[in-house]
């Protein structure tokens, strides 16, 4: 259980330590750190010179994500894809450790979900979702959500 438990604790870990810091640094920290996450396996890496071409498009998605946190958390999910290929081929992130790989393929999309949510503060994300709740309250029973298209019957 821990096996899978400990990767989400860490990638909640990442996101409330960020939290800390205040934008616009907080994303461009996070920009930097996915692009360095793409260089993760150059030197121990089982795929020869596809390390070098994954390393290239994650420095491109990273400096994408100097403004967008949805590049951000793009780098993240592609950076997922490459420690399931590693973790599947028997070349772990950290060599001596078995399942590091498959560690950061449970971690990765963690940060990914709250890169997706605008790498906000837990207050900024509970405030958030606490304002959407009460307009949904407010909403008239039997009426459209706001911004959907109704259909002719």
């Amino acid at each position: 259980m821990l096996r899978y438990l400990t990767p989400v604790i860490i990638g909640l870990i990442w996101a409330l330590a960020c939290s800390f810091i205040p934008e616009p640094r907080r994303r461009q920290i996070n920009a930097v750190v996915v692009g360095g996450a793409g260089a993760a396996y150059i030197s121990g890496g089982g795929f020869g010179l596809g390390e070098l071409a994954f390393t290239a498009l994650m420095t491109a998605v990273a400096f994408r994500g100097l403004r967008s946190w949805t590049f951000i958390g793009v780098g993240w999910l592609l950076h997922t894809v490459w420690d399931v290929l590693h973790h599947r081929r028997g070349t772990p992130l950290i060599p001596s450790v078995h399942d590091s790989s498959f560690g950061c393929a449970i971690c990765d999309p963690v940060i990914a979900l709250w890169c997706f949510a605008g790498g906000r503060s837990p207050a900024e994300l509970l405030r958030r979702f606490t304002a959407a709740g009460a307009r949904s309250a407010r909403r008239t029973p039997g009426a459209p959500m706001p911004g959907t298209a109704t259909r002719p019957e």
